[in-house]
């Protein structure tokens, strides 16, 4: 790819592990000065679970050529995320062109409830599964765009999910990623006169190293064979960057951005192996419906319109 975003300062939040850790690589492997947040080592599962720490994470993206700096921030926090946009400021002289907004409390809370309707659950579930997904990130739009507007630039990335789009674990977790969603597109009405870039980007199915060592199986019973054919954690990061690198990139913001159709595209692709899903591709909308043997007949080439999608998901 090349140091092309060697200039480039960018912030990815919750990148010690998953999608997070994937777009933190690949920017640095763009060349960019990547700042990346995660829970202090006592907080964090990664080490009960084997992963690598923070500060690993930060080594990996300096070795891919571009500079890695970790620093602890609890985002359900909001006075250790202000401080987290001071100290950039203060650090790079005012400058933040990349924002990912990323960091999730935790995807197992989120399955915990899978089967219990929203009435039988304590209503303070809904803050524990939106507080850091969903107020942390308007938060962090907020401070992060403050530096963008001044130096009129900069694209602001929020991860969003298939959870946006359709009924997935419970109306918490459903609720918050469509609403990511909608603040992706009126920040963008807000900030398109000071050339700052506002998009949602929704992974197709993702082998990240928690589905890994868990059995998606519980949670996800109708689609474990997409996500077994998922896409890496830097197949996202890939689709992150080439968006970065595109000067035409305010001609989609305000829009909700799928990385699959970013590879192609971009030109880019998986790791050798790995078969993204695009949820647009006929083939995998089969394939979720329990339908594989006609599915395989199908060219994933073949898509349905965004406006499909939207229809299907419309209200009125």
């Amino acid at each position: 790819m090349g140091v092309i975003l060697q200039d480039q300062v960018a912030l990815v939040t919750g990148a010690s592990r998953g999608i997070g850790r994937g777009i933190a690589l690949q920017l640095g492997e763009a060349g960019a000065t990547v700042y990346i947040t995660g829970r202090r080592p006592e907080l964090s599962d990664n080490f009960k679970l084997g992963l690598p720490s923070l500060e690993y994470v930060a080594k990996e993206i300096t070795n891919r050529g571009g500079k890695g700096i970790a620093l602890y921030v609890d985002h359900s926090n909001m006075t250790e995320v202000k401080f987290l946009f001071e100290k950039i400021k203060e650090e790079q002289d005012g400058r933040l062109d990349i924002l990912v907004n990323n960091v999730y409390n935790s995807l197992g809370k989120a399955t915990e409830m899978v089967g219990k309707p929203f009435f039988d659950q304590d209503p303070s579930f809904w803050d524990s599964i939106n507080d850091v997904g969903l107020r942390n990130h308007y938060y962090c739009s907020v401070y992060g765009s403050r530096m963008m507007v001044e130096r009129r630039k900069g694209l602001i990335v929020n991860v969003g999910s298939l959870g946006g789009l359709k009924y997935v674990f419970n109306v918490a977790y459903g609720a918050g990623k469509e609403a990511l969603t909608r603040m992706s597109t009126d920040m963008a009405v807000e900030l398109n006169p000071y050339n700052v870039c506002v998009v949602t980007l929704i992974p197709g199915p993702v082998k990240t190293e928690m589905s890994l060592k868990n059995s998606i199986e519980d949670f996800v019973k109708d689609e474990s064979e997409v996500y077994e054919k998922g896409e890496s954690t830097e197949f996202t990061g890939k689709a992150l960057a080439r968006l970065a690198m595109d000067p035409g990139r305010m001609k989609k913001t305000g829009k909700t951005l799928f990385t699959e159709d970013l590879a192609q595209k971009y030109d880019f692709s998986d790791r050798p192996g790995m078969e993204p899903q695009n949820i647009r591709s006929v083939r995998t909308i089969l394939g979720t419906m329990g339908k594989p043997e006609i599915a395989k007949y199908v060219s994933p080439k073949i898509k349905l319109p965004k406006w499909v999608i939207w229809q299907s998901v419309n209200r009125f």
